[in-house]
């Protein structure tokens, strides 16, 4: 499938301008009620591309007279941007919607929305109609686009509306995007995925893979630097097969090298990256960037050759082994990160060791460990030897305990090193501290005064905490905008 015409996405674009004017009406007429600017609460569960979604859906809020507040209790519009990926992803939804009815019985022009992936299973959809009839608005992740026009049907009709749609070909990006970090910013440079991993739901929430246009990738980039983000997460459920379906195929290799060309961009992540469609390229093109960071999320699943072929992940133990090490031969210095799952059907103890040989042997820098969950309409949640929960604990604790240790020591051979920090906040527990994250994805808290958040400093990386470091600020090193900040030493 080509990708869908910039001439369609333009007519898009000014048709939702058009409803977001019309919106914009009825929040001034609940402003006008309430006596103050209306308020409203994005809630984000997921991942990183749940996250950029929801700076869309902030962007359009804020467009129309919205105020964007942290907390649910303060909002008049609550919107949950949901994820899909584990059951209890679901159950937290289901959770916090018992929450939301009581703040709703209290102020009753509230209103709630939910949408992305978990609104595209059929049975959630059925539920909600059920038991949460106080809901408004129900959207899906393939027309997050028409938010305005779906928040003005919202205003005109008391009941709930629902809108899912079960897959399109549209991209429509144009639109207003509220970031969360001035200085960062997540771009999508591709949508769904074509894999059809046996325990994986996303392909039938997120629909076939579609890739942007390239130009229209680096021009919002672009526009993005010009608005002082320094850094840039290039996203994707495969990165790596972008540009496979364009009606002129480009490789992601070939997008990166694009990028790094882009003047101000000082950094470049991406993610998430499939094994099976790793390139040569493409380890080529990290190994020469100073741009692109030197850090790579490579989800693993499982070591066992028995396991990966039940899961389709279509590669081999001995496969994945065999890029790592290239990878590491090609660049010493980069930071290996991986998923982990425990208790996949029919997996066994000794499967369960393949995955910690694997572990040991690659010795990654970090690793989100997960127990199988069993999502219905995937070809896993139908298969009958299920593992009992006791055994899949017993191999998830045994996993856990490795990767925590290799990860520990990895971490900890930076002690003493100094190495460039991007400042992203002032600390959370100590307002004396900032911290910043290194290219490899380390985060490390030192000294320093709120107005370097945004900037790059040099920090000398003084003591290992296990997953993070202490340290401070020891020279120079290059701001945002062509600044200079000077360090305490």
């Amino acid at each position: 499938m080509a990708q869908y015409s910039s001439a369609n996405d333009d007519r898009e674009s000014a048709l939702q301008r058009e409803y977001m004017a019309k919106a914009a009406q009825y929040v001034a007429g609940l402003e006008r009620e309430l006596g103050r600017r209306p308020c409203c609460c994005v809630v984000t569960f997921g991942c990183q591309m749940n996250a950029r979604d929801s700076e869309k859906l902030l962007g359009i809020l804020t467009e129309i007279g919205y105020e964007s507040v942290e907390d649910e209790e303060s909002a008049d519009f609550i919107v949950y941007n949901t994820c899909t990926v584990r059951d209890n992803a679901n159950q937290r939804v289901y959770g916090r919607l018992g929450y939301l009815h009581s703040l709703k019985a209290g102020k009753p022009h509230l209103r709630i929305a939910l949408c992305g992936c978990m609104m595209q299973e059929e049975n959630v959809i059925e539920k909600i109609r059920k038991s949460y009839r106080f809901v408004d608005l129900i959207f899906g992740t393939h027309n997050l686009f028409k938010f305005a026009e779906l928040l003005v049907t919202m205003f005109e009709n008391r009941e709930m509306i629902v809108d899912i749609w079960q897959e399109t070909d549209q991209i429509v990006e144009e639109l207003p995007v509220r970031r969360k970090f001035p200085y960062k910013s997540g771009v999508n440079i591709m949508f769904g995925c074509n894999n059809f991993c046996s325990y994986c739901i996303v392909p039938y929430v997120r629909g076939r893979e579609r890739s942007r246009a390239p130009e229209e990738i680096l021009q919002e980039i672009e526009r993005l630097v010009d608005d002082g983000v320094v850094e840039v997460m290039l996203l994707g459920q495969n990165v790596n097969s972008y540009g496979r379906n364009l009606e002129t195929p480009m490789s992601f290799a070939q997008l990166l090298r694009e990028v790094e060309q882009i003047d101000g961009l000082r950094r470049i992540r991406f993610m998430t990256s499939h094994p099976k469609d790793l390139s040569d390229e493409l380890i080529d093109v990290m190994s020469r960037s100073d741009k692109i960071c030197r850090h790579l999320h490579l989800p693993l699943q499982a070591g066992s050759d028995r396991i990966l072929q039940a899961m389709n992940r279509r590669y081999t133990k001995a496969q994945y082994l065999a890029l790592t090490e290239k990878l590491r031969t090609a660049m010493p210095d980069i930071a290996l990160t991986t998923d982990l799952i425990v208790g996949f059907p029919g997996e066994t103890a000794e499967d369960v060791d393949e995955t910690i040989d694997v572990v040991r042997r690659v010795r990654f820098d970090n690793a989100f460990t997960f127990i199988y969950s069993k999502r219905t309409g995937t070809p896993a949640a139908a298969m009958a030897n299920q593992v009992p929960a006791a055994t899949v604990r017993e191999g998830f604790d045994r996993l856990l305990k490795v990767v925590q240790d290799t990860a520990r020591e990895r971490a900890a051979l930076l002690r003493g090193s100094t190495a460039e920090a991007l400042v992203e906040e002032v600390n959370e527990q100590d307002a004396a501290l900032l911290t910043g994250r290194l290219s490899n994805n380390m985060l490390v808290h030192f000294p320093g005064d709120r107005d370097l958040v945004g900037g790059f400093v040099n920090v000398s990386l003084d003591e290992c905490h296990g997953f993070y470091y202490t340290g401070h600020m020891i020279r120079k090193a290059e701001a945002p905008l062509g600044k200079t900040v000077d360090g305490n030493g």
